[in-house]
């Protein structure tokens, strides 16, 4: 079991300076200025300008717990968790490229349209879903489907969406693939469109606040990347959450870039972390390729997050080793011996197998036979995806109106139309409805 932490002096949380702050320790203050009728700002006669949120003008600290060969930071305090709890999390950090390198290549093949990578970030997405609890609810952008993997949502699942079939039970067949969604693990269906989830999240932790069931007891988990962070909806989101306030954790991945923009050109400040005390949220910035530093740094957040009833935002620090997606190749904007640098060098993976094989909790016999397993396990559900067949075609005009619209019911009597005219008798519209669940019979009747 994890074990809770304060972090009063080794966790480098970043607070807005609090009302009763003493005006006297303070460069150029007269006590007898007093204040302004809005703000509990000190007056003072100095002109001096900031730009900076630390006292001393450097950079916002990185917390880390183990180092790049898995040895625990002298000063760090590790958190408790048991071999059964150690190997769970190792397993499912494996799980994730096992997909990826799988799905990539399918993807390839034209077996589905669109595919995007985790690599890289193993240790920023699965710390992250153990830290919350299951009922937590979570708001993802893309490369968030361990959270999913973690709370039980089944490989055969993650093939269902992406391959649009009769199991996907949340999208039905009608989302890009890698766009998951579960009512029942807590999951907001992936949307498209950069950043929509942030100002959503804010929603969905007003939301609970004011449930008496769930107030207290559960935060809104918004992740998103810091090229989301250049949209509107962060600052939206942020301004919401803070100001209501709400029970919104921002996990922020920063994983070096945006597409094909690199971070250094994305923003001049001291990364997202100095944005949080703007908006009067707790911070903090976390090493992301280290899964015990992330344990630790979300779980701390998320009891600021209920003790308070506010927001807070935890920077994770790491690096996207693959492409953006499958469209896009990313040599053409960076070497491809930094990836490969980073791949060896700073892998979340083989830090924590590391510290795992410290303890005696892990070694090379069972590392061949879990990736053995993982690889066998994915390539049964793939070949099990592929033959299975689509939806209902009916499903296409259902679930998004409690009431079916005119123009939905339009729609869905032309489509009906069209079918009881050509269906059987052109030969192209024939064989694709041979392709879904009910050959489009039950839009017919």
């Amino acid at each position: 079991m994890l074990r809770s932490f304060s972090f009063k002096n080794s966790l480098p949380f970043t607070r807005v300076c609090s009302k009763s702050r003493a005006h006297s320790t303070l460069p150029g203050v007269s006590s007898s200025l007093g204040t302004l009728p809005t703000t509990q700002s000190p007056v003072v006669s100095k002109l001096s300008f900031f730009n900076s949120v630390t006292g001393d003008g450097s950079k916002i600290p990185t917390y880390r717990v183990l180092d790049g060969l898995g040895v625990p930071v002298e000063g760090a305090e590790v958190p408790e968790i048991s071999e059964q709890f150690a190997r769970r999390l190792y397993e499912k950090m494996q799980l994730l490229p096992t997909l990826d390198n799988i799905l990539y290549n399918v993807q390839r093949q034209g077996k589905i349209s669109f595919y995007i990578t985790s690599y890289g970030e193993e240790a920023a997405v699965i710390g992250s879903a153990a830290a919350l609890a299951d009922d937590d609810e979570v708001l993802a952008q893309y490369r968030e489907s361990g959270v999913l993997l973690w709370r039980g949502f089944t490989i055969d699942s993650i093939m269902a969406q992406c391959f649009g079939n009769h199991e996907d039970t949340s999208g039905k067949g009608r989302q890009m693939p890698v766009h998951f969604g579960s009512k029942q693990h807590h999951f907001h269906t992936i949307s498209s469109p950069l950043a929509t989830q942030i100002p959503q999240a804010a929603g969905v932790g007003f939301a609970l606040k004011r449930d008496p069931g769930r107030s207290s007891k559960n935060v809104a988990c918004v992740f998103f990347g810091e090229g989301a962070a250049s949209e509107g909806d962060f600052h939206a989101g942020m301004l919401l959450a803070s100001t209501l306030p709400t029970p919104t954790l921002f996990l922020a991945r920063n994983n070096g870039f945006a597409i094909s923009t690199p971070s250094s050109q994305q923003f001049y400040g001291d990364s997202l972390s100095a944005r949080g005390p703007g908006y009067g949220i707790d911070t903090v910035r976390v090493d992301g390729n280290d899964i015990l530093a992330v344990i630790n740094a979300v779980t701390e957040a998320r009891r600021r997050c209920l003790e308070s009833g506010r927001a807070v935002m935890v920077e994770m620090m790491t690096y996207r080793v693959g492409h953006h997606s499958t469209s896009d190749d990313s040599f053409a904007y960076r070497g491809r011996q930094e990836v490969e640098n980073k791949k060896k060098i700073d892998n979340p993976i083989t830090r924590f197998r590391l510290f795992m094989e410290s303890r005696g909790w892990w070694n090379e016999t069972e590392e061949e036979e879990l990736k053995s397993r993982l690889k066998q396990d994915v390539l049964k559900a793939f070949k099990r995806a592929e033959t299975l067949k689509k939806p209902d075609l009916k499903e296409l005009f259902t679930d998004v109106y409690a009431e079916e619209p005119w123009n939905i019911k339009e729609q869905r009597e032309e489509l009906a139309g069209l079918l009881k005219k050509y269906g059987q008798v052109w030969e192209p519209w024939r064989d694709e409805l041979k392709s879904f669940d009910d050959e489009g019979k039950k839009l017919l009747d």
